[in-house]
């Protein structure tokens, strides 16, 4: 099953399969290891969902829910 990063609840993880967004962010997305491929597991949301903390490659990113929205996963079982 595919949902968008934002969607994710705590401790679910997945695989990236794809990044959108404008050209600025999907840049920055691409040059913080956020790249098809790489395993991610959600690891806190602020109480109103912004930001969010994920473990990426062996080390914590915190996230905007905007940013998080742009980056599509195919969730594990």
């Amino acid at each position: 099953m595919k949902k968008t990063l934002d969607e994710f609840g705590l401790g679910e993880s997945g695989t990236i399969v794809a990044v959108s967004g404008e050209g600025r962010i999907r840049r920055r997305l691409f040059d913080m290891g956020v790249t098809p491929g790489a395993e991610v597991v959600l690891r806190k949301k602020a109480p109103l969902g912004d930001p969010l903390e994920v473990n990426l490659r062996g080390y914590e990113l915190t996230l905007r829910k905007s940013e998080a929205a742009c980056v599509t996963l195919e969730v594990k079982d």
